[in-house]
């Protein structure tokens, strides 16, 4: 794809790893609300990114901008394309349904989601985050709230076939504070923690990381107060037209992260893998065809 027909979006994510901290806060305050965020007056979307005026000159220059009219131009350009696009109107993911059918602007909206989210993690703090995960000279405790219990139940089950020196804890539980008891300077903590932010996870998270434990955060895009404590922070996009957040993004996320611990620690992870199924045949918990 050349320049020209780069979306400002596509730009942004290209040029990520070459921006400075406050100009990638200032992209991803642009992709959050993005193009509405990019509509203002230059020092409306640096008062909106709480970064400076001259951050929003520089990062647009960074983008292949003359300056910030032309920012502008190009994207109000692309919603008029977007609006008068027949086929854009046309296409929809349930062709039987009308393009203003739930189903279709329920995908639509997990989809942007994906590509925003997907746009502003930098890849190497995620392998960083897997490579923290897989190292078992460290414990591994996974830390799930209210809601987001689900998401953590899913990768313990993962991971407890991956490596040993693990633990699950529901920050929910009455009980949470016995399983810091044995916390050590180094042990990993993931930690999902999405809007409603809960009291007790952060508490947690205060605690684990006052023992020196290391903190990897699932968030969303407006950051849980626990952003503050950890090493490294995955903000995902969960807004969707429902009562409910979406929880897509971030299982997204962490299936990719199972693949690559799985990955990393193959060898120890095949001889497990195998003793379980082992006990599964003694256990007959499965059906078996043959």
């Amino acid at each position: 794809m050349t320049e020209t027909n780069l979306t400002i979006s596509d730009r942004i994510q290209n040029q990520l790893e070459n921006l400075t901290r406050a100009e990638r806060q200032l992209a991803q305050s642009i992709l959050e609300n993005y193009p509405a965020s990019g509509l203002g007056t230059l020092s409306a979307l640096a008062k909106g990114a709480q970064v400076s005026v001259p951050t929003v000159a520089r990062t647009v220059q960074k983008l292949g901008f003359n300056g910030y009219p032309e920012f502008q131009a190009e994207l109000r350009e692309e919603l008029k394309a977007k609006a008068q696009n027949p086929i854009t109107k046309h296409d929809t993911w349930a062709e039987g349904a009308p393009s203003e059918h739930l189903l279709n602007r329920f995908t639509d909206a997990v989809l942007d989601n994906i590509r925003n989210t997907l746009g502003q993690i930098d890849p190497k703090e995620f392998d960083k985050a897997c490579e923290m995960t897989a190292d078992t000279t460290r414990h591994l405790y996974i830390v799930g709230g209210r809601v987001t219990h689900t998401l953590a139940e899913y990768l313990f089950l993962h991971m407890q076939v991956i490596r040993s020196q693990i633990t699950h804890i529901q920050s929910t539980s009455n009980a949470w504070p016995h399983y810091l008891l044995d916390v050590k300077e180094g042990d990993v903590f993931i930690i999902f923690d999405m809007r409603r932010y809960e009291n007790n996870t952060l508490k947690l998270a205060e605690m684990a990381h006052a023992k020196g434990a290391r903190v990897i955060l699932f968030t969303d895009q407006w950051q849980s107060p626990v952003h503050q404590l950890a090493e490294i922070s995955f903000g995902h996009r969960i807004v969707v037209p429902s009562a409910w957040d979406s929880a897509v993004t971030p299982l997204l996320l962490l299936e990719t992260m199972i693949s690559t611990v799985q990955n990393l620690t193959w060898g120890d992870t095949k001889d497990r893998m195998e003793v379980l199924e082992d006990m599964f045949d003694q256990t007959k918990l499965f059906r078996k065809f043959t």
